[in-house]
């Protein structure tokens, strides 16, 4: 099998298999075992420390899920792995990307999201923390033996992924850029139009899909798919949801439940 064929073989657990009331931080080493020991593929993200390594953090801010404030990109690596996750049952911190990949091993598929990087104080891209957080994820990545996959909702990522020297599967998040989304604030309407219609692929050269499972109707995804791109579908919540996916997705990103195409 493929590194693409075997990251669509099993359901995706976003940002691990976590539950917050028995302990379980998201993008926690706990969440990673679990989902390790259930059988699923991982999906996680990235931010950029203030060291310029790669943090397996979602946020960009540490104030939801720690008793800390402020930006991870104030902080170095050494300082944000001594930071408590709030609730974690084993008072577990976040982790480098390096380390993560240390403990999961190529024991399951990885799916692995770079986040893009914003100005301090600000939403609008830093272009140049962007690269570098691609730069520190392929260097990450350089010797890792598993199946391992790089995606983003930004196109120019994707870009720079492959600047950078990696050579594996990345693929594209898209969803529809509403007035609250924000991307919308930071894109014209012709980014909009190009960006849901993924005209960017000459460019970028992108291997799979990953789409919101309210958008899996987006005539783009819908063509691509009939062309043979994988599409993965997030962030599904329910066997309800699941259900009307089936047939519109290869493969779904969930949390909050256990999907019935899982293996037990």
């Amino acid at each position: 099998m493929t590194v693409l064929e075997k990251t669509f073989a099993h359901p995706i657990a976003h940002r691990g298999l976590h539950d917050r009331s028995k302990g379980v931080i998201e993008n926690s080493a706990s969440a990673f075992s679990h989902a390790i020991k259930a059988g699923y593929a991982i999906e996680t993200d990235l931010q950029l420390s203030g060291d310029a390594q790669a943090l397996v953090f979602h946020d960009d801010k540490l104030d939801r899920l720690t008793r800390q404030t402020g930006a991870v990109s104030q902080l170095s690596a050494g300082q944000l792995t001594r930071i408590r996750l709030t609730a974690s049952k084993k008072k577990e911190s976040p982790q480098t990307f390096p380390q993560m990949l240390e403990q999961v091993n190529g024991a399951v598929p990885l799916v692995v999201e770079l986040k893009n990087q914003k100005t301090l104080n600000s939403d609008k891209s830093d272009p140049d923390a962007n690269l570098a957080l691609a730069k520190a994820a392929v260097m990450a990545a350089k010797n890792y033996e598993g199946p391992l996959v790089f995606k983003s909702f930004y196109p120019q990522m994707l870009q720079n992924l492959r600047q950078e020297g990696f050579g594996g599967p990345i693929g594209i998040i898209i969803t529809k850029l509403l007035p609250k989304s924000p991307m919308f604030s930071q894109t014209s309407a012709l980014e909009r139009f190009a960006i849901h219609n993924l005209l960017h692929y000459p460019v970028t050269k992108f291997d799979f899909i990953s789409c919101n499972y309210k958008n899996l109707d987006l005539p783009a995804v819908r063509l691509l798919r009939k062309f043979g791109f994988k599409t993965m579908t997030w962030t599904v919540s329910s066997f309800e949801i699941e259900q009307k996916t089936r047939t519109h997705a290869d493969q779904l990103v969930f949390e909050n439940y256990l999907p019935y195409r899982a293996k037990t």
